[in-house]
């Protein structure tokens, strides 16, 4: 079945920060939506590329090198193997597309690490 998917209403399903819900599936991957809000862990993933695409707010990459500044509308894609921390000084909705097998918090197991993905 075809849908549209209005992301402001996906949006409102859910209130949880650092907790990506699965919005759609393309191919083998998985679009993701996801509320940020403060710092993540520092994280890579070893086999997959990761998409933050910033739909309210802004959301800055932190790299080992470099910090990477996104506002509405701008993304970035880090490559597997490059360690990275998100973080959103204010609330920010970010949509991501990965590969199913992309566990959120990568090599890292923390209380933040998310394995039974809800659907909205």
């Amino acid at each position: 079945m075809i849908e549209k998917v209005n992301l402001a209403q996906k949006f409102d399903l859910f209130d949880e920060y650092w907790s990506p819900h699965i919005a759609g599936e393309l191919n083998d991957s998985y679009v993701k939506l996801a509320k940020l809000k403060g710092e993540f862990v520092w994280h890579q993933h070893d086999n997959e590329d990761e998409l933050f695409l910033v739909v309210k707010g802004h959301l800055t990459i932190r790299l080992r090198d470099r910090d990477i500044e996104l506002d509405p509308g701008e993304f970035v894609i880090v490559p597997r193997g490059v360690e990275h921390l998100p973080v959103a000084a204010e609330d920010a909705h970010v949509l991501l597309l990965e590969p199913k097998s992309t566990l959120n918090t990568g090599n890292v197991q923390s209380e933040r690490t998310v394995t039974d993905l809800k659907r909205v």
